[in-house]
C-alpha cells in the first residue's frame, strides 16, 4: 500500500510529502479519514491540504482502496487477543420503509462515516460494514496496551456522533454498541464468492454482536474480560451474568455509563499492588534528585522505557516514599485521544485541583479557580478561557491573538508553579509524554528553563520514540 500512497501523492504533485505519510503509517485506507486538522498536524500547508481533501472526496479514491485490498497479498492467519466492537443503527428497518431509497442511502453513508471516523481516531480498524452494522477491531493490525479502553471510548463517542445525525424528517438517529475482548484468529478467508480480508474467527465477535443486540438505544455494553482490562477508568453498571443466544453458559455483562476523570492511567488500572522489588538503582536516583530539589536545586528526570516495563510503578513508589513529606504533588496525565487537544493534561489537572463538581455554576467554578491560583486575577482570566468558562462578566473580554494568549497562558502556569515552590517543595509528575500535545510541550520546555534554582522535581515518563525538546541541561537526567 505504500507504493499506492506514493502514486496517489505524486499524481497531485505532492511527492515531498510521501515520507511524512510513511512515517505516520498512513495508507490509502487510513487516508480516507484524514481531516484538515490531521493534515495541519502533519505539517502540510493550505494548498496541499486542499488538494488532498479534494482527492479524498472523489469516488475513484474508494475504488483504488478497494482494488488495493483485493490485490494485496493474502494475510496469514495469526492468533491475537483483540477487543471487538460491533455498532448497530437502531430502527433502520422502519427508517428504510419511510424514506426514499436515495435518502436512506445518504443516511447510511453518514452513519457509517461517523462511526468509522470515531474508530479511526481511537486507533481502531474498521473491518467490515454489515448492512447497518459496523464491525471494528482494536489491537489489530498493531497491538496497544490500552486497546480495551480505546474501544470503549470509541463506543461512547460513536453513540454520541450518531445521535447528532438527522434524517430528512429532522429525527435524530440512535446507535447501540457491544464490545468484547478475547482470543481470535485473524486472517483472510477465501471462498467461492471471493476473499474477505482480515476476517476473524472465534467466540469474541459473536459475543460483541450478542451484547449489541441486548443494548438499549444509546447504550454501550461490554463483556467481563473487557471490564477486567479497564480497571477504574469508566463508570460501569454490573448487569450480572446473562444468557446469550449462541454462547454456551452465561456471560457477565456491564453497561458503560461514562468515563471517569483520573489522576493517572496507572491509578485507574492498578488494583492492590504487590511489594516493590528491584529497580532500587532507578528509585535511588529519583530520591536523590528529589533531595537536591528540596535544597533549591531544581531537577528534571526523563523516565523513558517501552510500554509495560514499569515506569508508572516506579513513579507510584516515589509517591509512596515521599507520602509523609509536606510537599505539593502535581500530576498531569496525557491520553492518546487528546494528543491534538491543546493543553489537555493541564485542563484535566486544573479541573481536578479546583474540585469542579457537575452541579457547580459558572460563578462557583470561577471562585474555585481564583482560590486555586491564590487570587491571581490575570491567571484566573487566562485559565478560565482555557477551561471554557464564561469569565467576561467578571474579568472583561480578553483581546489577544491566539499565539499571544497561548504564551500568556504558559507564563501564568509557570508563575503559579513557582509560587507553589516558594511555600514548599513541588513534585511535578507528567505521565505518558509520547501522547503530549504541542502546547503542553511548549509548557514543559518553559518549566525546564525556569526551575534550575527552584524547589521542584519534574519527572516525565515516556516511551523511547518521544524525544525531549529541551536538549541537554545540567539539571536534566535521562533514565532509560
Amino acid at each position: 500500500m505504500v507504493n499506492d500512497v506514493q502514486s496517489w501523492l505524486r499524481g497531485m504533485g505532492l511527492d515531498k510529502y510521501v515520507e511524512i505519510f510513511a512515517e505516520n503509517e498512513i495508507d490509502l485506507d487510513a487516508a480516507q479519514y484524514l481531516t484538515d486538522e490531521d493534515l495541519k498536524e502533519l505539517g502540510l500547508p493550505l494548498g496541499p491540504r486542499k488538494k488532498v481533501l479534494a482527492s479524498i472526496q472523489k469516488p475513484e479514491m474508494m475504488a483504488v482502496v478497494a482494488k488495493g485490498a483485493e490485490d494485496a497479498a493474502p494475510l496469514e492467519a495469526e492468533r491475537r487477543q483483540l477487543t471487538v466492537l460491533f455498532c448497530d443503527l437502531v430502527g433502520s428497518t422502519a427508517l428504510s420503509a419511510r424514506l426514499d431509497p436515495e435518502d436512506m442511502r445518504e443516511v447510511l453513508h453518514r452513519y457509517q462515516d461517523a462511526v468509522a471516523g470515531v474508530v479511526s481516531r481511537h486507533d481502531g480498524y474498521v473491518a467490515n460494514y454489515l448492512g447497518d452494522g459496523v464491525l471494528a477491531y482494536f489491537g489489530w493490525p498493531r497491538a496497544h496496551e490500552d486497546q480495551a479502553a480505546q474501544a470503549v471510548r470509541a463506543g461512547l463517542a460513536a453513540v454520541g456522533a450518531v445521535a447528532s445525525i438527522l434524517t430528512p424528517e429532522g429525527e435524530g438517529l440512535m446507535a447501540r454498541v457491544g464490545i468484547a475482548t478475547g482470543q481470535v484468529v485473524v486472517g483472510d478467508l477465501k471462498g467461492e464468492s471471493g476473499r474477505q480480508s482480515a476476517a476473524i474467527s472465534g467466540e469474541t465477535p459473536n459475543l460483541a454482536a450478542r451484547l449489541q443486540s441486548l443494548a438499549e438505544p444509546g447504550q454501550v455494553l461490554i463483556s467481563g474480560m473487557t471490564q477486567n482490562l479497564l480497571g477504574r477508568q469508566f463508570d460501569l453498571a454490573d448487569l450480572g451474568p446473562q444468557e446469550l443466544k449462541g454462547i454456551e453458559g452465561t456471560a457477565p455483562e456491564w453497561r458503560v455509563r461514562g468515563e471517569v476523570e483520573i489522576q493517572s492511567r496507572f491509578e485507574a488500572r492498578a488494583g492492590d499492588l504487590v511489594d516493590f522489588v528491584g529497580r532500587e538503582h532507578e528509585l535511588g536516583l529519583l530520591i536523590d534528585r528529589w533531595r537536591l530539589a528540596g535544597k533549591g536545586e531544581g531537577q528534571v528526570v526523563l523516565l523513558s522505557g517501552e510500554a509495560g516495563i514499569g515506569k508508572s510503578r516506579l513513579i507510584e513508589e516515589l509517591r509512596r516514599r515521599t507520602a509523609r513529606e509536606d510537599v505539593f504533588r502535581l500530576t498531569y496525565q496525557c491520553a492518546p485521544q487528546y494528543a491534538n487537544s491543546a493543553f489537555w493534561p493541564v485542563i484535566l489537572h486544573l479541573r481536578r485541583a479546583a474540585d469542579f463538581q457537575p452541579g457547580d455554576t459558572s460563578s462557583a467554578q470561577l471562585d474555585k479557580l481564583e482560590a486555586l491560583v491564590n487570587g491571581d486575577r490575570e491567571a484566573a482570566q487566562l485559565l478560565a478561557v482555557l477551561l471554557s468558562l464564561s469569565g467576561e462578566d467578571r474579568y472583561g473580554a480578553l483581546e489577544l491573538s491566539p499565539q499571544a494568549h497561548k504564551q500568556r497562558t504558559i507564563e501564568a502556569l509557570v508563575r503559579q508553579l513557582l509560587a507553589l515552590e516558594e511555600r514548599k517543595p513541588v513534585l511535578f509528575l507528567f505521565e505518558d509524554a509520547h501522547w503530549i500535545d504541542p502546547s503542553s510541550t511548549e509548557l514543559l520546555s518553559e518549566i525546564v528553563g525556569r526551575i534550575a534554582d527552584a524547589r521542584v522535581l519534574m519527572v516525565v515518563t515516556t516511551r523511547p520514540e518521544w524525544q525531549a525538546p529541551w536538549g541537554d541541561q545540567p539539571h536534566s537526567t535521562l533514565l532509560s
